[in-house]
């Protein structure tokens, strides 16, 4: 079995099945007398399987037709975490009465028997020893992670846990399943919804709607080793569309040469055809997959391959791979020339990103290479291709991947990047490049600098960025020096305000680690006077005891800054509810407050914890805070599981200053802007956009209590100037986001998959009159990086007459 690009073989997984909306069983209450789950097996194509993929299989126990369409099977791992996501496979047709209907499920690289037939088809890699199957009624994710949240989820006809699977019917999982063994009811389909007690392990034995059993409709025989090519060729597999035509056929005799070896990880071998077709849609490469076998062929073979196409997702919202699986190879001859490669550079890539599907999947639309950048790379996918000085957009990282673009004039920045400017303006010319060689890694290289010379190889596409160039040549690194941000030093009458992503830092990391964040702080940022912190762990980070504490981090933190030449910071923050807050699992992740208490002065007012609301306070000389520091709304369903904003009361030459330090829901669960839908679904905007009403919220009941109030909001708001998230936090113009006050090359501090972008954010008030604003780049841009953030800073003049104007500037930059 094989999933994500480590294709492990054995992961412990659940599975559920999705029927129309007429007839809905009361959750687990009412076992089924009609559709259940009749047989789920996970072992195919493992070591000793006989079958060569997984299958679900559906049965009717009642007396008229059961319709399926509008249903899926979903399946969860065994032991679901944080990330887990249900995997959905969609069903069309019906199961007649006391009739069976099979879905197949992921192809692995043992087994030598097909199943029949499949009814349905399905990309998921389950565990051969414990997961979750469930029949749902429409194909939505559920998103039920435990036996009793699933109970009470409606849409679920059957569910069946298998091994040790945490979500299951009754008294426990079905037992007894392996690589050779699935679980599989009694012939009568009896369900008295308690698993244990209704599937026992056997050898699998699918059955499809007509009655076929293993071996019947899908077998390819043995193809043996062909000396002559065979009738298909690597075009008719790749086909129009992002889907192949002969996806789960098998295949005899594919003509083609070794293009590239691949000795680790997702294991496998590129081949291309030497007699391409007149068609620009139909791509001549395609990958072979080996699975835990070394590839047995060389660069330059002339081969003969047999197999079963399959179309592999890496993840349940990514495009496919077109691949060759549980492949037989004849070597022909060796030694050949390779098909010279196709060159990607401006003239090359169109200007469009990506047709629409209106949010549903591109899968079946005919391909357009000239038209839309994700077209053609997609009919390039496994084909030669040459890239040629290109400018680097996205440092090399840990992975040693290196993001580059073949479109210069796209979106630059300042400093060399690409800008992520809008939803509809896509960076066509992004491509990663990893080397296929690991004797010879991509180079260190940052932002700005060049992949001088060419660098060739075969395109292929994965989950972490979508297509990427697996280098057989690598160009050589031209050095473009890019520096780190000192910016200026605060005037005395200026109060100077900054925020910084510190990743996870916690009193166990190294020192090395707080040295360089401290440097930051004490030289980048210029000893600011009050820093807000996002990702401070508990003292002892993620280790899961009951710590809530960061005394210990902040003390080893302060010290640093005091070692790096900074002033001596005190703190402020409230502790969280142990584990109440997300992040890592153990780490208690907050926001907290470091000032320099010779410049800037904490109104200390007691009460505030980790349940107390803030609140404004109307008085005769102004708005004061009920707590300082306290928290927005703690209670509130926006904060559920994620960091609540730290609000903290400063006074700075006599006047207050309100600061609002905020860390907002991440964009995990997001579709991929490379993704098969199109447009991709933003799902962790709506708690984002939640989270931002709550912060908008409390501002405006400051400035109801004194309109001139100076509010300092600032974070890690994990999404962009342009988004909705930032649309609600500045509802009625009671914020002005900075990062719009730069030039448009230089609205960044982050950069994702080759793109420059803005999830950090300072906002301030209408009453904060006079600024200096500056992002101080010395992280997102460099393969050496203490933090994936670049922190920010405004610099304020708290005595700037009411009849100025506030005005925004990119700081000083160059003092390096």
């Amino acid at each position: 079995m094989r999933i994500s690009t480590t294709r492990s073989a054995l992961l412990a997984g659940a599975v559920a099945v999705t029927l129309s909306a007429t007839a809905l069983p009361a959750a687990f209450a009412a076992p089924s007398s009609s559709a259940v789950i009749s047989e789920v097996y996970g072992g195919g194509g493992n070591s000793g399987a006989t079958l060569t993929r997984d299958f679900v299989e559906l049965a009717n126990a009642g007396s008229a037709a059961y319709d399926l369409s509008g249903l899926s099977v979903q399946y969860l791992p065994g032991a679901p975490s944080a990330g887990s996501q249900w995997q959905v496979s969609a069903l069309t047709g019906s199961v007649a009465p006391g009739g069976r209907y099979l879905v197949a499920q992921a192809a692995g690289t043992g087994g030598t028997v097909t199943l029949p037939t499949p009814d349905a088809t399905g990309t998921v890699a389950m565990s051969a020893t414990a997961g979750t199957v469930a029949l749902v009624s429409g194909t939505t994710p559920l998103t039920c992670k435990t036996a009793a949240d699933c109970a009470a989820d409606t849409r679920i006809v059957d569910l069946v846990g298998y091994g040790t699977a945490v979500v299951r019917e009754g008294s426990g999982p079905a037992k007894g399943a392996s690589a050779t063994a699935s679980v599989a009811r009694a012939a009568s389909f009896a369900d008295t919804d308690d698993n244990a007690a209704d599937l026992t392990a056997a050898a699998p034995s699918p059955v499809n709607a007509a009655g076929e059993t293993s071996g019947g409709g899908e077998d390819p025989g043995d193809p043996g080793n062909p000396t002559e090519p065979g009738t298909v060729r690597i075009h008719d597999i790749q086909g129009t569309t992002r889907v192949s035509p002969l996806d789960g056929k098998a295949v005899t005799g594919v003509p083609g040469v070794v293009t590239a070896v691949r000795t680790s990880g997702s294991r496998g071998f590129w081949i291309q055809d030497t007699a391409p077709d007149a068609d620009p849609r139909t791509g001549e490469g395609v990958f072979v997959y080996t699975g835990s076998a070394a590839p047995a062929v060389q660069v330059g073979d002339s081969v003969l391959v047999s197999g079963t196409v399959d179309e592999y997702y890496p993840s349940t919202t990514t495009q496919s791979v077109t691949e060759i699986t549980a492949p037989k190879a004849t070597v022909v001859s060796s030694g050949n020339a390779l098909p010279a490669p196709v060159v990607l550079d401006a003239k090359a890539v169109p200007s469009k990103y990506v047709p629409s599907a209106g949010g549903g999947s591109i899968d079946a639309l005919p391909l357009e290479p000239s038209t839309y950048a994700l077209d053609l790379y997609e009919s390039l996918e496994g084909t030669r291709v040459q890239i040629a000085d290109t400018r680097v957009t996205g440092a090399t990282t840990k992975y040693h991947e290196v993001w580059v673009t073949v479109e210069p004039k796209q979106n630059p920045t300042r400093r060399g990047g690409t800008l992520y400017a809008s939803y509809t303006d896509q960076n066509t010319g992004r491509i990663k490049v990893i080397s296929l060689d690991p004797a010879a890694p991509v180079p260190t290289a940052n932002v700005g600098d060049v992949l001088a010379g060419t660098t060739s190889g075969v395109l292929d596409y994965d989950s972490y960025g979508g297509y990427n160039l697996q280098a057989t040549a690598l160009g050589k690194v031209t050095d473009h020096h890019l520096r780190r941000e000192v910016t200026r030093k605060q005037k005395g009458k200026e109060l100077a305000v900054a925020t910084y992503n510190v990743e996870n830092l916690d009193a166990l990391d190294d020192q090395a680690k707080f040295d360089t964040l401290a440097e930051g702080v004490a030289v980048n940022l210029s000893s600011p006077d009050i820093v807000s912190l996002e990702e401070i762990q508990d003292d002892n980070g993620a280790v899961n005891d009951g710590t809530v504490g960061s005394e210990a981090t902040l003390k080893r933190f302060t010290d640093a800054i005091v070692a790096a030449g900074g002033p001596r910071y005190s703190w402020r923050y409230v502790a969280p509810q142990d584990g109440k807050d997300g992040g890592e699992p153990g780490g208690n992740i907050r926001n907290v407050f470091l000032y320099n208490a010779k410049r800037v002065g904490f109104v200390d007012r007691p009460g505030g914890d980790a349940t107390t609301p803030v609140a404004a306070v109307k008085t005769k000389k102004g708005v004061t805070l009920s707590v300082s520091p306290g928290r927005i709304a703690p209670a509130s369903a926006a904060w559920d599981d994620s960091r609540k904003p730290l609000v903290g009361e400063f006074r700075f030459h006599g006047k207050s200053v309100f600061v609002v330090g905020n860390h907002f829901a991440s964009k995990g669960g997001d579709q991929p802007l490379h993704g098969r839908y199109q447009e991709p679904v933003r799902s962790s905007e709506t708690k984002r956009v939640q989270q931002a009403k709550e912060v908008n919220t409390f501002v405006k009941s400051l400035l109801a209590a004194d309109k001139s109030a100076r509010v300092v909001v600032l974070g890690d708001l994990n999404d962009f100037a342009f988004s909705p998230t930032v649309g609600a936090l500045t509802d009625g113009k009671v914020l002005k986001p900075l990062i719009t006050t730069l030039p448009k090359n230089e609205q960044y501090s982050y950069v994702y998959e080759g793109n420059s972008q803005t999830l950090d954010h300072i906002l301030t008030s209408p009453g904060v009159r006079r600024f200096d604003y500056d992002v101080v780049h010395i992280n997102a841009e460099f393969a050496d990086q203490a933090s994936d953030h670049d922190p920010q800073i405004v610099r304020v003049d708290v005595n700037a007459p009411d009849h100025g104007h506030g005005h925004g500037g990119h700081g000083h930059h160059g003092h390096h």
